[in-house]
């Protein structure tokens, strides 16, 4: 009977620290997959992709429109650290931004599933952008 009662409360435990991680990684999924969506316009049919710079890039993922053309517009304020410097090995770019202001990077129309993937120059921050053919902006 003695053994019984501590293998229940470390059973519960681990149920408990399952759920609370559960429930902390489903809230943090739902963040970004909404953030993702407010940083896609397009104008003058060109789709755009603000995508704001410091300490990492933000949003991390985006979805946009396939069979567009686009540009991505990089955000800095006042950024020191290596996310200044982009690497997109899909398009062969490589810069180093500066550290304030606006950078636009132009992407030809991409197909339906294709994806670009973007880092620092030392691989530590990175992000990407899924483009789909059915996607509907506010």
């Amino acid at each position: 009977m003695k053994i019984t009662i501590p293998i229940f409360a470390v059973a519960v435990l681990i149920l408990v620290a399952a759920a609370l991680l559960l429930l902390f990684n489903s809230g943090k999924i739902k963040e970004e997959t909404s953030v993702a969506q407010n940083n896609v316009s397009i104008v003058d049919n060109r789709q755009v992709i603000e995508i704001n710079v410091k300490g990492g890039y933000s949003p991390k993922n985006t979805v946009a429109k396939a069979d567009i053309p686009t540009a991505i517009k990089f955000k800095n304020k006042g950024t020191f650290d290596c996310s200044s410097s982009v690497v997109i090995p899909e398009l062969g770019y490589r810069a180093n931004l500066p550290m304030t202001g606006e950078t636009s990077v132009d992407v030809p129309a991409q197909k339906s599933g294709a994806i670009l993937n973007g880092t620092c120059a030392m691989g530590m921050y990175e992000f990407s952008i899924v483009f789909e053919r059915r996607v509907k902006f506010l």
